[in-house]
């Protein structure tokens, strides 16, 4: 199966999801399983790497990201099972790809799997401070839990 996270530039969010997803899956020996990639709705960070604090943020919860920021498009909603969006702005975009109709079923927002409830959306920290950073790693933490407890179950 394969997951795709989304977020707006791609350079905080979505990579870091990706990057908690493939560490969890592969300390559950499911690396053969479950596939995942990330990617932005916009087109401002292609071929960047992912934010600095990002990268600090994931390493100082033992976490590393290897990737090169992307934008998403119409052939993602084809080669991928799931495609999780950060929050619902991410969401509309994608929905506004050509043919997503044919595949809304396969996009759900991130949070639907958080095991503390399920927020609005997975707050951007990009404007914000070392604790916001923290903060998403925990909501992403948890969400990518239930995530991998739904899709074992499935």
């Amino acid at each position: 199966m394969s997951i795709l996270f989304v977020c707006l530039g791609n350079i905080c969010r979505s990579p870091l999801a990706e990057a908690i997803f493939l560490h969890k899956i592969e300390e559950k020996g499911l690396e053969d399983v479950y596939k995942a990639s990330s990617c932005g709705t916009s087109n401002y960070h292609i071929g960047d790497p992912p934010d600095p604090r990002t990268i600090r943020n994931a390493l100082k919860n033992g976490i590393e990201i290897h990737h090169v920021c992307r934008q998403i498009s119409s052939s993602d909603l084809e080669n991928f099972d799931l495609i999780l969006p950060m929050d619902k702005s991410n969401y509309v975009a994608i929905l506004n790809l050509k043919e997503a109709s044919l595949h809304a079923h396969n996009i759900v927002l991130m949070r639907q799997y958080d095991t503390q409830g399920k927020g609005e959306g997975v707050p951007d920290p990009y404007s914000g401070t070392e604790r916001d950073f923290q903060e998403v790693f925990e909501i992403l933490d948890r969400s990518i839990d239930g995530l991998i407890e739904h899709l074992q179950k499935s």
